[in-house]
């Protein structure tokens, strides 16, 4: 799986945030997008999953050999071929207790397919022992309760990601309000499912150490441009990485 972007801009009030004549993403099992505040990282998410229109360009999403066009698609549509966000900000989750959140994300994904509609009951089951496998491995206060702190939200967006079982996954700053130890465990997950080969991930992280640490790849962007990519040893020794966003 892999995305592959031309030409890509965005502009408000003719004012250029993001100016991308070419990048692909999804080569490595998991890759880092870094770069200073106002660089662009989180428009570009925006981009890709077409939440944002861009002013021009055009975004491809290569799912085993066939390339889908995501300029065409709505944002739904960019979902259901298995391009998967997860929130910056947090969302409410008042009205669906943590079990129901992941039910409602794995039924809608499951019901879309041949097996859902011939063989609910199974899925039912199936849909099940995901939820209990995902509760067993996080301590939520409640878990058939609500998600009541902003770390609880958190990980509970994280995993209705996991439960849709996304193609690629973008994860726009994951673990921001989360304890080191769940920082730790979700991306032990989040690296098992990848090492699998059951997803592609692109990290948007401001915590380089975690970067440095899980990722094969990292793209660095700055100013709404792709300035350097490469391994996280190549782009930690860069001067323009150095001086623009490290403050060496």
């Amino acid at each position: 799986m892999k995305i592959r972007v031309r030409n890509l801009n965005k502009s408000y009030h003719l004012h250029p945030v993001l100016a991308l004549q070419e990048a692909e993403f999804g080569a490595y099992e998991l890759e880092g997008l870094i770069g200073p505040n106002g660089a662009g990282k989180s428009t570009l998410m925006g981009l890709l999953t077409q939440r944002i229109p861009p002013t021009s360009g055009n975004i491809w999403f290569d799912i085993d050999g066939h390339e889908h066009n995501l300029r065409t698609m709505r944002v739904h549509e960019v979902a259901r071929l298995g391009l998967v966000k997860t929130n910056q900000r947090i969302q409410g989750f008042e009205s669906l207790s943590i079990r129901d959140s992941l039910r409602l994300a794995a039924t809608a994904h499951s019901q879309e397919t041949l097996r859902g509609v011939l063989d609910k009951n199974q899925i039912d089951d199936d849909i099940e022992s995901e939820i209990d496998h995902y509760l067993s491995l996080f301590s939520f206060s409640n878990p058939n309760g609500y998600a009541l702190s902003g770390g609880e939200k958190k990980l509970l967006d994280i995993l209705r990601c996991l439960v849709l079982k996304p193609r690629m996954l973008l994860m726009d700053e994951p673990t921001a309000g989360l304890p080191d130890d769940i920082t730790q465990q979700v991306m032990r997950l989040v690296v098992e499912k990848a090492r699998a080969q059951q997803m592609r991930v692109l990290i948007v992280e401001h915590d380089l150490e975690l970067i440095w640490s899980f990722c094969d790849y990292v793209h660095f962007l700055s100013d709404g441009e792709m300035l350097f990519q490469g391994t996280p040893e190549n782009v930690k020794k860069n001067r323009v990485v150095a001086e623009k966003y490290m403050g060496v």
